[in-house]
């Protein structure tokens, strides 16, 4: 197996046009996703004025949205920073040795801070009131919700890396963004019901601080970078053709990698 790369990252790195970009991308894709998938669920929960139940009907539309707007996210950052939009992809790409320290931790802060203000231009601009729900449990043992993030998070990286980083995705890069949507759409309409299906940190951050709803916070980013990890590790050492990885911080070949 070829030898991977891991570098810490160069201070001047941070200071880059293309990392300064990358970063404003992924600021931007996370506030897109964020806002737009908490707000769905505070504008339901307002019609139905619980956040209790979960009917049928409220449960296609947070997952649709969910897929909406992650498809969003990805497609509006892909060709800038690589459409993660999530610290869990960030992770796993760090694990991999496909992208720097430094310049992984630059995108977990870009979008840990833009899912907080998406959360709080939720609650004193459009909705004036309620809390951001977050993520409710319903398992009695956390090890379950803790089991099922990391499975669904792995899934989540497995096809971020099948459809954008695998060398022989061909035009397959073209839907990378449609199928990260589906894939979160899904996984929220068979396992929401049960514990939320967040599959990223920064999305369960911004409403948990706004919200000031920590009750098992520690299961939505523990399990999506376990899982996260583990998908990004799965598909580079098994998956991906032996050759030697460059480090990279998009998909177009006019970017910058080093």
């Amino acid at each position: 197996m070829a030898r991977r790369r891991y570098e810490l990252g160069k201070a001047e790195e941070a200071t880059q046009p293309e990392t300064l970009k990358a970063i404003v991308a992924e600021f931007l894709a996370t506030f897109t996703f964020v806002f737009a998938t908490e707000g769905s669920i505070l504008a339901l929960g307002k019609y139905e004025d619980t956040h209790e139940v979960i009917s049928t009907s409220r449960l296609v539309a947070i997952a649709g949205t969910h897929a909406c707007s992650l498809f969003l996210a990805v497609s509006m950052s892909l060709n800038i920073s690589g459409g993660h939009v999530n610290p869990a992809v960030t992770f796993g790409a760090l694990v991999a040795g496909r992208i720097s320290l430094l310049r992984a931790s630059l995108y977990c802060l870009a979008q840990l801070f833009r899912s907080v203000v998406a959360s709080l231009l939720l609650r004193l601009v459009i909705f004036a009131g309620p809390r951001p729900v977050g993520f409710p449990l319903a398992f009695d043992r956390d090890w379950l919700g803790l089991i099922i993030e990391a499975a669904m998070t792995f899934g989540l990286v497995y096809t971020f890396y099948a459809t954008t980083m695998d060398p022989r995705k061909s035009h397959l890069t073209t839907i990378a963004p449609l199928a990260m949507g589906f894939f979160a759409g899904a996984n929220i309409l068979i396992r929401g019901p049960f514990h939320g299906a967040s599959m990223n940190p920064a999305r369960a951050f911004g409403p948990a601080l706004v919200g000031w709803r920590w009750t098992k916070n520690w299961i939505y980013w523990v399990g999506p970078l376990v899982g996260g990890g583990l998908g990004a590790i799965t598909y580079e050492y098994m998956v991906m053709p032996s050759e030697t990885p460059v480090l990279h911080h998009c998909i177009q070949q006019s970017c910058t990698s080093s």
